[in-house]
């Protein structure tokens, strides 16, 4: 444990920002998720509307740093191709 008071504070935000790194991540994992279930379902609207969500998501955690710009650019192809395929279905 840290004696100087100001890496005490440093610990504590870096907890912080890893708390909030972890909840961006874990949103864009959970709209994923959403989509799949949209396109597995038949419902081109819903998947529509679960894409356009879930690359803000994306977008917002590439913005304040949770994710990589290339990784965030990865993740919004994956996304294309698993709302290709619900068009593909319908």
């Amino acid at each position: 444990m840290a004696n100087i008071a100001s890496q005490k504070k440093r610990i504590q935000r870096s907890a912080r920002e890893h708390d909030e790194n972890r909840r961006l991540q874990s949103s864009v994992k959970t709209h994923f998720r959403r989509l799949e279930t949209a396109v597995s379902g038949g419902d081109t609207a819903s998947a529509e509307e679960e894409h356009r969500l879930l690359v803000s998501r994306i977008d917002k955690a590439v913005q304040k740093g949770a994710l990589h710009a290339n990784n965030g650019a990865r993740k919004k192809s994956r996304a294309a191709r698993i709302r290709a395929r619900s068009a593909n279905q319908g």
